[in-house]
Order: C-alpha cells, then structure tokens, then sequence
C-alpha cells in the first residue's frame, strides 16, 4: 500500500472534518496523547522561531526540546514557500498576541 495514498486521504478526511465542524473529534481517534504533545510542541516552536525573540538555547529550556529538533524545525520552516511561510507567521504569531 501507498503511503502516500494514505497522506491524501489523511488531508481529504481532515479538509471534511473542518467543514462539519469535526476536526478536534477525529485527531481524537487518530492521534494518540503522545502524538498530539508532539504536534503541540512542533506548534510552539514554530510560534517561537517566528517571534525570532529568543536563541534556540532559550527555546529548546523553555519547551523542554532538544536543540535537534529546533533545528529540524528551523530547516522545515526554510524550505518552506513565501506562502507558507507568510501563512504561518499571520497565524502562529497572532495566536500568540491572544494568550
């Protein structure tokens, strides 16, 4: 089987689960609680390397992370497009404003 295949299915069920208001219940069938830390703490770091405010020592003591996977998260955030990466910033740094 395609595992790839299996990624596009992954984001049409996603895409259909935001429409019907659905998405939190089923990345609560799919993701175990691990997981969901995981992608949680992938969400801070990228909020954090945004706001460019802090070093990645500061960031890997704040989130408790490696300093490994804050560099594996500043290359993803690198090769991402212009879109992309204006998405994120909009989004990740305005969620940060709120708290």
């Amino acid at each position: 089987m395609d595992s790839t295949n299996g990624w596009h299915q992954f984001l049409e069920l996603s895409a259909a689960s935001i429409k019907c208001n659905n998405f939190d219940a089923l990345m609560q069938v799919l993701l175990t609680a691990e997981e969901k830390e995981q992608l949680s703490t992938r969400v801070l770091l990228l909020q954090q390397l945004l706001a460019g405010k802090k070093s990645q020592r500061e960031i890997a003591q704040e989130l408790k992370i490696s300093i490994s996977k804050i560099t594996r998260g500043s290359n993803e955030l690198k090769r991402s497009d212009a879109a992309m990466h204006t998405f994120l910033k909009e989004h990740l740094l305005s969620m940060v404003q709120q708290d």
